[in-house]
């Protein structure tokens, strides 16, 4: 039987009902399930963590087929184990990342590898789009800038550097899409992840059709736009003897991970804004209607037709610390932050540039690469994890400035991710913004807003948006540490104003 979309209908909530998840991130896959008002269900989870293919020149990438057969392990265990306590499964929620793609032949079958988001090899063809398109009225339209990270130069440089895969490839999908051709055997795209291509028109709400014609660029090649949240149902044969439990379980399409985790955290007012580290790292005003242009050098995306977020993303997060824990050899993560809190702000005479994997917002630039300055013979590891630290708040203190004109009412933001595992470092952004944080007491953002979109559209929740937001404690910025950070910021800028060229 072939797949069937499932219309959406007014449902009661049910006592017994799960709601499963799927959260695909850059390195894990995690399968949550929550309730039928969106609490999650202990006990029910399953994670698998992978790691990205990078190289000297650039690329980031995973193997399709492998985070294929992860994912559909993670989905598969928790909706057995639902499905053997008896548990009704009301429909499985998804969020992926944001910009990354992979080309497949006529039989859906990966002709690539999954391009990431941080893969900055497509560098000189964005340089050669900036001089031939014009860049302002792109951003206007489509949110997005003229950079590597997104499709439109990384498309370019496939076609480039691949010819022979250009001619082969039927679509060019995310994974989110390469996960329902296989388990339906048919695909959509969402405009949740479609506006975090580059190619779609914003005002009309289809692929930007200049865009494409100047990328030598067909719609067919692209997989059908799908304007509501609506579910699929009826997995294929194939799927369906490895996931007998989903066999006629609604199944939504893939939203972006960022958008999930506005709503999922409970930031879902301009003026309650979202503060997210994770491997990468964001700052995200939602607008539940009537969003504004993305200021320069700040991007637009969508949750669906009505709600959209603005903001910026930095490529360097908690894989920063990964890095720094690793090559420098410090201590575990408990043991850091003791040494860490004791420490005074930005009293370690260092500069950092965190670009280990280049960088977005606010100026893109098509070049970036990390430094750090100042050096000495006393230097500690600590003291360049610190300075490494405060370089990440000053990049997103910089994404905040601009954000202020789209969100004048900005005065606090609600943390999540990784990030909250370093109490410090949730201080030190705190003091570096000037901006209480709320700490969110949702463990999985992402995988929770997913799970409230999901449940909104099949009616068991009126308005995913509304919701009280669950906020923890408040971390006060500390006015005498702001104005030392100012200070230090003031040098970070001077260093990135003489070594970063902007790219837009």
């Amino acid at each position: 039987m072939p797949a069937r979309t499932v219309p959406p209908i007014a449902a009661a909530p049910s006592s017994d009902g799960a709601l499963l998840t799927l959260d695909v991130g850059t390195s894990s896959v995690r399968c949550l399930a929550f309730d039928a008002t969106g609490a999650p269900l202990p006990g029910t989870q399953a994670a698998r963590s992978h790691e990205p293919r990078v190289t000297a020149d650039g690329a980031s990438e995973l193997d399709a087929p492998a985070l294929l057969e992860t994912t559909l392990a993670c989905l598969g265990e928790v909706a057995q184990a639902l499905h053997a306590a008896g548990r009704p499964l009301l429909g499985v929620g998804v969020c992926t990342f944001w910009h990354a793609f992979l080309a497949v032949d006529a039989a859906g079958a990966p002709l690539t590898p999954i391009f990431l988001w941080n893969d900055t090899r497509a560098a000189g063809a964005a340089k050669a789009l900036q001089r031939e398109l014009d860049g302002p009225a792109l951003h206007r339209r489509t949110g997005c800038v003229l950079h590597p990270s997104y499709l439109p130069a990384r498309l370019r440089w496939l076609r480039e550097t691949r010819p022979d895969v250009w001619r082969t490839t039927r679509r060019f999908v995310s994974f989110g899409e390469y996960l329902e051709q296989t388990l339906f055997g048919a695909a959509r795209i969402g405009l949740s992840m479609a506006s975090g291509t580059g190619l779609l028109d914003q005002d009309t709400l289809d692929w930007d059709a200049a865009l494409l014609a100047h990328l030598h660029l067909t719609p067919e090649r692209l997989s059908p736009l799908l304007h509501e949240h609506a579910s699929l149902a009826g997995l294929t044969a194939g799927a369906a003897a490895h996931l007998p439990a989903l066999r006629e379980v609604p199944f939504f399409p893939a939203l972006g991970d960022g958008a999930c985790s506005n709503l999922g955290s409970g930031a879902t007012r301009p003026e309650l804004g979202a503060l997210m580290v994770g491997t990468s790292a964001a700052v995200r005003a939602f607008f539940a209607e009537g969003a504004p242009p993305a200021p320069r050098g700040l991007w637009r995306y969508l949750l669906d037709e009505r709600r959209a977020l603005i903001g910026g993303a930095i490529s360097n997060g908690g894989n920063l610390l990964a890095w720094l824990q690793r090559t420098l050899r410090l201590p575990a993560l408990e043991a850091l932050e003791a040494e860490l809190a004791q420490m005074e702000p930005a009293g370690h005479g260092l500069t950092v540039l965190p670009f280990l994997a280049g960088e977005r917002n606010p100026d893109y630039p098509l070049q970036a690469h990390g430094v750090i300055a100042g050096l000495t013979s006393a230097t500690t590891p600590a003291q360049i994890a610190q300075a490494a630290l405060e370089s990440v708040a000053f990049r997103l203190a910089a994404i905040v400035e601009r954000l202020r004109p789209a969100a004048p009412g900005l005065s606090a933001l609600v943390a999540s991710g990784g990030l909250l595992r370093s109490p410090t470092w949730v201080r030190m952004l705190a003091d570096v913004l000037g901006l209480p944080l709320h700490v969110s007491t949702v463990a999985e953002a992402s995988s929770r807003g997913a799970a409230l979109l999901a449940l909104e559209a099949l009616g068991h929740l009126p308005a995913a948006d509304r919701l009280p937001p669950p906020l923890g404690d408040c971390i006060e910025p500390d006015s005498a540490r702001h104005a030392r950070y100012a200070i230090a910021r003031e040098t970070h800028e001077t260093l990135y104003r003489r070594l970063v060229q902007p790219g837009v």
